[in-house]
């Protein structure tokens, strides 16, 4: 591996990031390329600013259909089948992920039924079966980006792997569009010279191709008009448009811009994405693909803070997995890292490393913020610094400006999101928290003092979301020059979820104070116990906090979360990467036969359920894309009667309690961990009352 190989990863995320919140705004197809040039002119800056931005498919693709590399290709080589697999786990049906279109409409939305009634990859996005337009649109190219992260400097196996990733849903051009991008992204490693970057790119598709045709278009208009994208814009549009190409959004025109986004920036970052999203067309896409190349190729110090303070380190997405969709970018892009180095059988260069479950920010990455904030911006205010730090080299610096006793600031990370953090719904992301009451939280924190005579003080605390309340520990008073060691234990909730984890920095007289405090290895650890409150839980993004819901009709009343299905519907919530646990809550049959909790629950399509199932009965039953039961048992329940569900996991023991009595087990190692939640495999109505989870 390269020797700047995560930092590299670190910034072609970032950049794709970047790329696509700027394009975003601009993308709806009454964002023509000249509404746009007469509306905002020369774009220099995001165009709209959110409260937090949800990514979409460009992001959500990159990030869940990796997730192969761990769940199914873990020791062999990467087939269709593996990433289609990551499709069904991962997406909520007709909800977030990708553009649920309508079958035949949107490309994205007829594979993943294709794959839903058995059609397997790479069947499932091919032409035979779905035609050309729908094969050549233009989702072939934009959830591909992480395929070209994982192969630095191997063009050919990246476009190998992206093209693998691409034919669950695409064909023809969709296909030489992924292995296009994934070579570009992997040659960007070794070099930032854009020629050089599209050679290799270009020397990874058929030299017939319409693809290839449309790139040769651009490269040989910029070499007569190098100064001038906007006249090469109307040769696209005149050439190589919409109106050439079948469908809402085809990959060829879209392909053109990419092209010439990168010639025309000349390998400036900010310059290449800026083009693309001016250019109209798939804004978010064709920025955001281009920002993947770009940034890898000019790393973090390429990418101006105009773009990236925003972004904050963080993103959120839309799986199935609320807690998998808050995603410190630092910590996503050791896990690229980590998987790169094993594609090619390395070791990992020392201090690569991550703990699935645990949250620990290092402050490693250049600019690396972590997504920390701050209560009031007039106070304080954070940024990168590698002027102090507990270990390696970086840390987060914090402003202290004036602070006063009885004017506190609070300096956070936040690990729970609801709609009102949001200014739209884009992609109905949803959300588990990431940090939990009987949880662990450390930092250590160093204070330089500018000026005051009584130094300030730093109070852990935790924000509940429902009541918005802090709960502020004890004040520690901070030692100029040292590193104090801040430890607590995040406090029990009373069934609410905790939104803001941090401190509150205050002074301890009415002396302005000014100086600054460095905060590093910020961790959260430790065996969580906590309970959900359903009367504090509020519908949001189509589902109930803090769960992530696949099928049915779901609604908080009485103090209970009611569910109405017609078919197989589930809520999930949790840690993705909980182990050995009890999960409970009272369950009340109303209708229908299928009333059940759910642990180990690894997405859709992985996972243990188990309580009442069939007339006078209870069960175990295993989800390996597919269900198969473990264990029976004559259980005589009744509708409308509240029974206590329990289920115990431990090692390979599965097992089922009702009213306090194990009444069934079962052992199984195929799902060492997971989420936990409740639903229903038919058609019924079920109340499910306070849940209750404490790991062993």
């Amino acid at each position: 591996m390269t020797e700047r190989y995560l930092e590299k990863v670190y910034a072609g995320f970032l950049g794709m990031n970047v790329g696509i919140r700027l394009g975003a705004p601009v993308e709806p197809t009454v964002w023509s390329y000249e509404r746009i040039r007469d509306t905002y002119g020369d774009i220099t800056d995001y165009v709209k600013q959110y409260k937090n931005f949800a990514a979409d498919d460009d992001a959500n693709g990159p990030v869940f259909f990796l997730r192969a590399l761990y769940d199914d290709a873990k020791d062999r080589p990467l087939t269709p089948q593996d990433v289609a697999r990551a499709w069904l786990n991962y997406s909520r049906e007709g909800v977030g992920m990708f553009w649920w279109g309508g079958y035949g409409v949107s490309t994205e939305h007829t594979a993943f039924l294709n794959l839903k009634n058995g059609v397997p990859a790479p069947a499932s996005g091919s032409m035979e079966q779905n035609g050309r337009t729908l094969a050549e649109q233009i989702g072939g190219q934009i959830f591909i980006d992480t395929w070209g992260l994982v192969c630095p400097g191997n063009p050919q196996k990246a476009a190998d792997l992206g093209q693998t990733a691409a034919s669950v849903s695409h064909d023809g051009n969709g296909l030489w569009g992924a292995r296009f991008l994934c070579a570009a992204i992997s040659k960007a490693f070794e070099t930032a010279e854009i020629d050089a970057i599209l050679d290799a790119a270009l020397a990874q598709i058929p030299a017939e191709c319409t693809y290839r045709a449309v790139a040769e278009a651009v490269r040989a208009f910029h070499r007569e008009h190098p100064g001038d994208w906007r006249a090469c814009r109307e040769m696209l549009g005149r050439d190589w448009g919409y109106d050439k190409y079948p469908g809402t959004c085809h990959i060829i025109p879209n392909a053109g811009v990419c092209v010439m986004a990168m010639l025309y920036g000349g390998g400036d970052f900010a310059r290449t994405v800026e083009i693309a999203a001016m250019a109209g067309w798939d804004t978010d896409c064709n920025a955001g693909s281009v920002g993947t190349v770009l940034g890898v190729a000019r790393g973090v110090e390429g990418l101006p803070r105009r773009y990236l303070d925003p972004i904050n380190d963080s993103i959120v997405c839309s799986s199935v997995s609320g807690c998998l969709n808050i995603v410190d970018i630092p910590t996503f892009a050791k896990e690229v890292a980590l998987l790169g180095c094993r594609l090619v059988g390395e070791e990992p260069p020392a201090g690569l490393s991550i703990t699935p479950g645990e949250i620990h920010f290092d402050f490693e990455l250049p600019g690396s913020t972590h997504n920390f904030r701050v209560s009031d911006p007039f106070l304080c205010t954070v940024k990168h610094s590698t002027r102090h730090a507990w270990a390696g080299t970086g840390s987060l610096e914090i402003l202290l400006d004036r602070v006063v006793r009885g004017k506190p600031c609070k300096v956070f990370y936040k690990p729970f999101y609801t709609r009102e953090d949001f200014s739209d719904e884009r992609y109905s992301p949803v959300f588990s928290p990431t940090a939990y009451p009987g949880q662990t939280v450390s930092m250590k924190l160093y204070l330089e003092p500018w000026s005051g005579t009584e130094m300030p003080g730093a109070a852990p605390y935790v924000r509940t979301c429902s009541d918005k309340v802090d709960h502020v520990q004890g004040f520690t008073q901070l030692t100029p020059g040292q590193w104090t060691d801040l430890t607590f234990s995040i406090p029990d909730t009373q069934g609410d979820q905790v939104d803001e984890i941090g401190i509150v920095l205050e002074g301890y007289d009415k002396t302005k104070f000014l100086g600054t405090v460095y905060l590093d290895e910020f961790t959260v650890r430790g065996r969580a116990e906590y309970t959900i409150a359903i009367k504090k839980q509020c519908k949001n993004f189509a589902a109930i906090t803090p769960f992530s819901m696949d099928g049915g009709a779901w609604d908080v009343y009485g103090g209970t979360l009611n569910l109405l299905c017609g078919g197989p519907a589930f809520a999930y919530t949790g840690s993705y990467y909980a182990r050995d646990y009890v999960c409970s809550a009272p369950v009340t049959p109303l209708h229908g036969e299928s009333h059940l909790l759910l642990c180990r629950a690894q997405g859709t399509q992985r996972g243990y359920l188990a309580g009442l199932d069939g007339a006078g009965r209870a069960v175990i039953l295993k989800n390996d894309f597919g269900l198969t039961e473990l264990a029976r048992c004559p259980f005589p329940w009744e509708r409308d009667r509240t029974y206590r569900l329990e289920l115990r996991c431990a090692g390979e023991e599965i097992a089922l309690l009702i009213d306090g009595q194990q009444v069934l087990s079962a052992r199984d190692g195929a799902f060492r961990y997971g989420m936990f939640g409740c639903g229903s495999r038919n058609m019924g109505r079920t109340s499910f009352g306070d849940f209750a989870f404490r790991e062993l």
